[in-house]
């Protein structure tokens, strides 16, 4: 049994939060900047153009991506065989709390939905645990904007919709959205399991690295359909227009009851943060 200390999980997420909101992964760099090389619409050009300087100016300058830092969402795979040694959700709280204060980074979270109390700290994280084999925890922070959040959706779908409702549903997601979510976007569809089953695997897919396809060859071929069909929406950057309203379609999908076919979406804005440290 190999012991981490709770200090340690605290310390890797504070890091991880301002990581997160300073520097995007080189995945999300790469496919901004093929949109760009590929538009041949000025507008849209130019629009890529800034969002790539943005991103350049907040990592040469240390500073936020985005004047959103979102909701802080923290994803932890614990190996059965770790102990830790202390308390893991305070840990993680504490680690939120600080990386906000020391990145300088908004602090969004209230403490009641209807009654619209500011934490001041951007506390509680929104905090997803997986018993995973092993003697490692993976640290996984998301920070989530709500200008794309807001555009999620999840469908209870029927057998009998099959992959044509599943593709209906997400399409009329993203032209409903249009602008909103700040595109070009990057989507996470989740497909199976129950309702909260389909949107965490919304979710979680918009982790995985857009350089790699679905592991199913069935999948994959959707995600490549789905993105074709998006982008010939016509929304764009910004929604000025041109042939990038995504950038990428992740799915993740389970299995499900023999009655229900659930499907979410998940919609990031085009800087896509995460920040990923194994201990």
């Amino acid at each position: 049994m190999r012991e981490i200390y709770a200090k340690a999980i605290k310390d890797t997420v504070s890091r991880l939060c301002i990581e997160a909101n300073y520097y995007l992964p080189d995945d999300v760099k790469n496919r901004l900047s093929e949109a760009r090389d590929s538009e041949a619409f000025e507008t849209a050009r130019f629009m890529l153009d800034v969002l790539i300087q943005n991103h350049e100016i907040a990592c040469s300058e240390q500073t936020p991506i985005c004047q959103d830092t979102g909701v802080a969402c923290v994803f932890l795979e614990i190996g059965q065989d770790v102990h830790i040694v202390g308390n893991l959700i305070e840990a993680v709280n504490e680690g939120v709390k600080e990386g906000y204060e020391k990145g300088y980074l908004r602090k969004s979270v209230v403490a009641d939905p209807l009654n619209r109390v500011n934490t001041k700290d951007n506390t509680p994280a929104m905090i997803y645990t997986e018993i995973v084999p092993g003697d490692r925890v993976k640290i996984t922070v998301a920070p989530k904007g709500f200008g794309s959040e807001n555009m999620s959706k999840i469908a209870m779908l029927t057998p009998s919709d099959g992959v044509e409702g599943v593709k209906r549903f997400v399409i009329q997601t993203v032209e409903n959205a249009g602008a909103n979510p700040c595109p070009p976007i990057f989507l996470g569809v989740g497909i199976g399991g129950t309702f909260d089953k389909a949107a965490l695997l919304a979710k979680k897919a918009l982790l995985r690295s857009t350089d790699e396809r679905n592991a199913n060859p069935y999948y994959a071929e959707l995600e490549l359909e789905l993105l074709q069909s998006i982008n010939r929406l016509g929304i764009g950057a910004q929604g000025f227009g041109g042939k990038h309203t995504a950038l990428a379609v992740n799915i993740e999908y389970m299995p499900t009851h023999i009655a229900g076919l659930p499907c979410a979406v998940n919609i990031n804005c085009h800087a896509a943060r995460h920040a990923t440290e194994v201990l």
